[in-house]
């Protein structure tokens, strides 16, 4: 059988956005493959090992190898992680280090110009270490994350059973090989509990109950069958996860056994058809496109400030020389250089303690973006549901609950010897394990006519193992055989021609036919799967029964099962929308069920929308109904990605909890992906974040470990560009009015890096529950304006400073600007390490919220290194010198007066811009 590979330029066309490009690639390889498998399940299955040149008994094993050395391994396309150079290559590739690597470059050209007359520049390796340092610390954090997610996906080697011949003459022979191995035209032996390991076609089959929950999200099992009458394929259908005669790679079996041919390994599958449009570059997620707005915006003030400083001092100094390097070292002040390692230290720290609730982050960002996620798409089976099904009820004809209806189906249940499904479980296991004797003791199996797809029921013929009393008082065995059958409510019914009625056998006449049906069907709307059960009794004396005895029957009632909701489910869908997340329910499933499950955990349904009215709609169409929509059922992969998508642009930060391959191309365009350890491979692959248990309170608690990393990272940007602008504002007016250098460019470095050591702490940081409380996304403007607005507080206090060193101290002549630059170097050190625990909270500091211990220590550590540091040895090669005493009242006056002041325009601030961090 030919494959046709289906390459990128037939699938999609060009002028688009490369995520159109892969949207359009994705449905076109999908409706390709869709349709070709189509198409071969209406084919009769001696045309299809016709076309796939094999036959029943199995291909050559020399075929065999041919086979995959053309057609290659049957593999998917899956994502492999960057190696380790490009990894560090990339930790070191964004627009912060790169300014600090061209300002390191100007430096270091100057200093080999005027080399023979002065020595070594320290500033050279000062800003070198702190390139590596951030370089390096991100690398470390990112490299070990990839680590941990590589262990994650532990290689195990899965095979599965083909027949192979040693030659053309020899007998077929089972053998098992590995999964990849597989090539088209292999006829593979399938039973309860194997994965299907290809596209295939059913030759044969028997009592096959398939689980296709990875492609189609309906969480019961499928009944599938080799053939319809004569063998003339199956009726028309578009949609190759609904072909009675397909079982698809990705799918697995529940019962039953069966063979098929393969006609689709690898790409070629429709399982591979997705995968395949799912791996290379991601689309930008929130966290990504905020990080870039704040990068930019402080390199835009950095371009506009730096200049500004260079002219300044030039123009009042004359030595444009002294100038440019002083306006260097405010660049280098100026440049966050610390925030990719501060964010990725953020970043890691959270995923630290995600890893601790038995959550796995994969790329460190999605911490971010799952914290400011404000909608979660999610399916329901495994999520809202307990992925297990159960016997909810059990009804007599009229819909009224009857044990009777209850015994008869365990019965049937219990005797059978073919393979049990899950319904079948689900009714022993409703029974008490002490009912299994006595039924062995009261009753013993004389024949059974098992499940085929054409009848789609199965019954057992049982003796009663009871004597009765005649009017003599003798006692003699009863001589009645039961023939209980239970199946599909349509083909039981049609066999039935009485019910019971309170404990009557009464004629089932047209009217209570009708309204027998309407029981059964008022069970289906409620999202139920419902059997009938019915018997009929025969005068003992033989041992064989046919499918022609299963006539006459007496219908006794119903059963309902379903996928019962979680017990936690209600709360942790409270806990999401305390958090502000709102949910949106994405199921393959079909929308009675989903109704059903969503109204019992307390979601508010509305109007279910289907997978074939959002293909209705166009792009502005469905940004519009999305936004008023909570359940949306019966979609498939392509209709699942386009809902995020349409949620994303209406500027919603959009999660999405996902396990199977119809989920994959959705994990991967929603901001972050989340999906489960048992999930298919490639949809741990496409998700950003993986649950070591499929459970929505494990989410919420990783919704405010995110709010917290972000937080924290928050915190460092507005802090540093306020306390920058702040300094660059001082520096401006310092050098406006003072015949001298206020600070030396060293003095400026070493404050700079020991100000970035203080906050290496910060992502131990906590954050205010208030804060905690709903998402949290990037804001470029606030933090603009936040800047604005704090930034030259730090300034009133740094002229003042300049005042008293002026005036109080004399420090007013170039003989005596090392004593000047000495006391706004200590000043400016610790108002700038002090601001943080101002910043931090909405609260009064150390009052109404206290910072971590980690955080209060490095602020005394930095404080006390920039109260020493003129006392220190160090001074003269800084050129500083020691401070009188008489300095430090007034310094602390000044710090006490700065914390008074910017806590009472925080409060300002937050009653005018209802905002803080």
């Amino acid at each position: 059988m030919t494959n046709t590979t289906l390459t990128p330029g037939k699938l999609a066309p060009p002028g688009r956005t490369r995520r159109e490009r892969k949207a359009a690639e994705l449905e076109a390889r999908t409706r390709a493959a869709g349709d070709r498998l189509a198409r071969i399940s209406r084919w009769p299955a001696a045309q299809v090992l016709q076309e796939s040149r094999a036959t029943p008994h199995g291909l050559r094993q020399d075929d065999a190898e041919l086979r995959l050395a053309r057609g290659g391994a049957n593999v998917v396309a899956h994502d492999t992680g960057p190696r380790w150079y490009a990894q560090l290559a990339k930790a070191f590739w964004n627009p912060f280090i790169g300014i600090l690597v061209a300002l390191l470059a100007v430096m270091y050209v100057q200093w080999l110009q005027a080399a023979d007359e002065e020595p070594f520049d320290p500033k050279i390796p000062i800003i070198g270490a702190m390139v590596l340092v951030s370089g390096l610390l991100r690398f470390w954090q990112e490299h070990r994350s990839a680590g941990a997610a590589a262990a994650l996906r532990a290689l195990v080697t899965t095979t599965t059973a083909v027949q192979r011949r040693a030659d053309r003459n020899a007998a077929p022979i089972t053998v098992e090989i590995p999964m990849e191995r597989v090539v088209v035209g292999d006829v593979v032996h399938l039973s309860a509990g194997d994965l299907v390991p290809a596209d295939l076609r059913l030759l044969t089959a028997k009592d096959l109950m398939v689980s296709q929950a990875a492609l189609s999200g309906e969480s019961l099992p499928v009944a599938k069958a080799d053939t319809r009458t004569h063998d003339y394929g199956q009726s028309t259908t578009t949609d190759p996860v609904e072909a009675d005669n397909l079982c698809l790679m990705g799918t697995s079996v529940t019962s039953g056994t069966a063979t098929g041919v393969v006609v689709a390994t690898g790409a070629d599958t429709y399982f591979g058809s997705m995968a395949g449009s799912l791996v290379g570059e991601r689309p930008e997620t929130s966290f990504d496109a905020g990080v870039k707005k704040v990068s930019f915006l402080l390199i835009r003030f950095m371009l506009v400030m730096v200049p500004l400083v260079f002219a300044v001092n030039g123009f009042t100094k004359g030595d444009w020389g002294e100038a440019f390097m002083f306006a260097v070292a405010v660049a280098v002040g100026l440049t966050p250089e610390m925030l990719p390692m501060v964010v990725t230290t953020n970043l890691a720290r959270g995923a630290v303690a995600m890893a601790k609730r038995k959550v796995v982050v994969k790329r460190l960002n999605a911490i971010q973006n799952l914290g400011a996620m404000d909608v979660l798409c999610t399916d329901k089976t495994g999520t809202l549901t307990e992925d297990r099904i159960v016997l909810d009820r059990y009804l007599d004809a009229h819909g009224r609950e009857d044990t009777e209806v209850l015994e008869y189906a365990y019965l049937n249940s219990h005797f059978q010897t073919g393979l049990r499904n899950l319904m079948d479980r689900a009714v022993i296991d409703r029974v008490l394990e002490a009912e299994e004797v006595v039924v062995d003791a009261r009753f013993t199996k004389v024949d059974e006519i098992p499940f085929d797809f054409a009848r789609r029921r199965m019954s057992v013929v049982l003796s009663r193992n009871e004597v009765a009393r005649n009017d003599a008082g003798e006692t003699a065995a009863t001589a009645e055989h039961v023939l209980i059958t239970k199946g599909a409510v349509e083909e039981v019914l049609a066999l039935c021609t009485h019910m019971t009625d309170n404990g009557r056998r009464v004629e089932l006449d047209a009217a209570l036919r009708r309204r027998v049906t309407r029981t059964a069907e008022d069970n289906n709307r409620q999202g139920l799967r419902v059997l009938a059960v019915a018997t009929r009794t025969f005068a003992a004396g033989r041992d064989a029964y046919t499918v022609a005895d299963e006539e006459g029957l007496t219908l006794v009632g119903f059963l309902a099962f379903l996928d019962p909701p979680k017990a936690d489910a209600a709360a942790a869908l409270r806990a999401l929308a305390d958090k502000g997340v709102a949910v949106k329910v994405v199921t393959g499933d079909n929308e009675l069920v989903a109704a059903r499950v969503c109204a019992d955990v307390g979601i508010d349904v509305g109007a279910v929308v289907t997978g074939a009215e959002v293909d209705a709609l166009d792009d502005g169409e469905l940004r519009v109904l999305v936004h008023a929509t909570t359940v949306f059922a019966k979609t498939n992969p392509v209709q699942k990605a386009r809902i995020v998508r349409a949620l994303r642009a209406e500027g919603h930060t959009v999660g999405f909890l996902g396990d199977g391959i119809n989920d994959a191309a959705a994990l991967r365009d929603a901001d972050v992906g989340i999906s489960v350890d048992t999930a298919v491979d490639i949809a741990k692959e496409s998700a950003d974040i993986i649950l070591l248990e499929k459970d929505l309170m494990v989410l919420e608690q990783g919704v405010e470990q995110g709010r917290t990393t972000f937080g924290n990272t928050i915190k460092y940007i507005k802090m540093t560009a306020s306390s920058n602008f702040g300094n660059v504002f001082s520096v401006l007016v310092a050098s406006a009015f003072i015949p001298f250098q206020p600070m030396l460019a060293i003095h400026l470095l070493v404050q700079n890096l020991a100000y970035d050591i203080s906050q290496l702490a910060t992502p131990w940081d906590r954050m205010d529950p208030e804060y905690l409380r709903r998402p949290r996304t990037w804001d470029a403007k606030g933090i603009a304006r936040f800047m604005l607005f704090i930034g030259p507080i730090s300034s009133v206090f740094d002229i003042t400073t300049f005042l008293v060193l002026w005036n109080v101290f004399g420090a007013d002549s170039d003989a005596s600007q090392t004593l000047f630059q000495s006391g706004w170097f200590v000043e400016g050190l610790l108002s700038q390490t002090l601001i943080v625990h101002m910043i931090r909270t909405r609260k009064v500091p150390f009052i109404g919220s206290r910072a971590s211990a980690p955080v209060m220590v490095m602020t005394a550590v930095v404080m006390a290194f920039g109260l020493l540091l003129p006392f220190s040895p160090l001074a003269p090669a800084l050129s500083m010198e020691a401070l009188p005493m008489s300095y430090f009242p007034w310094l602390i006056a000044i710090l006490l007066a700065y914390c008074a002041l910017t806590q009472a325009v925080k409060t300002w601030y937050i009653r005018r811009f209802n905002t803080w961090l």
